[in-house]
């Protein structure tokens, strides 16, 4: 069976950024840390997953239809053109973009829907035919796990790879629940608020006697704690929306084709990439 790796490049691009020790430049001084942390763990999760396909896709600079819905989603998150090149990991993308096309690895920036739009396209698309890893730490690809669908979340030799027992385990739900539960309970990293004393245990034991979030509002009568009952009430509204804020339907048009998407494993290490397109530029 053909595996797809599909990689959230926005993700990786800040884990590795922020994640590295310090500051790396090359011979003439421009700062690469992000280019060598991305694609040192790019390579890694490669050897890991040991995809047939491959494909990282980036978030473009463009209109976010979500906040149509809400204004406030995301809108706690850094505007990157206010802020110097090195403290911008945006500023080291066109030398990752530089190195993806020299191991042969498709990458594309979205223009009208967010990565994880795309991504949920190819793992609903594709998901009964082929394995799909997705490389992230957003947890909204919860949602998207099954028996061929999961989600790698790279820490290097702590690197976890969530299955249905997964999500099962940590949250006592199934995946199907997930954006029921997030829905529920919010989501701080974008800046998505939950309904008023709802935490995660509450949530999950919510799910469990009515299955799902529109079962939870039109059964709100039935709840027997009154501060739960009066909260699903008065926030119905707002937690339909959020359901539509964290959804990952898959109906945006895909980038690549499946066979554009093939990958061949290089013998070839980060230096050497390195080397090629930026230590020297």
């Amino acid at each position: 069976m053909n595996r797809i790796l599909a990689v959230d490049g926005n993700n990786l691009l800040f884990q590795m950024f922020f994640g590295m020790p310090s500051r790396i430049v090359n011979e003439k001084g421009k700062p690469i840390q992000g280019t060598l942390g991305f694609i040192g763990a790019l390579l890694k999760i490669i050897g890991i997953t040991e995809p047939t396909h491959l494909v990282v896709l980036f978030d473009g600079q463009h209109e976010n239809p979500r906040k149509k819905l809400n204004s406030d989603y995301k809108a706690n998150r850094i505007d990157f053109s206010k802020v110097s090149d090195e403290k911008n990991p945006f500023s080291q993308l066109a030398d990752i973009y530089k190195a993806l096309d020299y191991l042969g690895i498709s990458h594309k920036e979205t223009t009208v829907c967010e990565a994880d739009d795309c991504i949920a396209g190819y793992a609903l698309k594709y998901g009964e035919q082929c394995k799909i890893i997705i490389s992230s730490f957003d947890s909204d690809f919860f949602q998207l796990i099954n028996n061929n669908v999961s989600v790698l979340r790279y820490r290097g030799k702590n690197t976890v790879i969530c299955t249905p027992d997964y999500i099962r385990d940590k949250f006592k739900i199934s995946p199907q629940q997930y954006v029921d539960f997030k829905s529920l309970t919010g989501d701080r990293c974008d800046n998505i608020r939950g309904a008023d004393k709802i935490g995660v245990k509450t949530a999950a034991n919510l799910l469990a006697e009515f299955e799902n979030l529109e079962n939870i509002i039109i059964n709100a009568e039935k709840i027997e704690k009154p501060s739960i009952k009066k909260s699903i009430k008065e926030n119905a509204e707002m937690l339909r929306v959020n359901y539509k804020l964290i959804k990952l339907d898959g109906t945006c048009n895909l980038p690549f084709a499946l066979t554009e998407l093939e990958y061949t494993p290089l013998n070839i290490t980060t230096y050497d990439v390195l080397k090629a397109i930026c230590l020297r530029q």
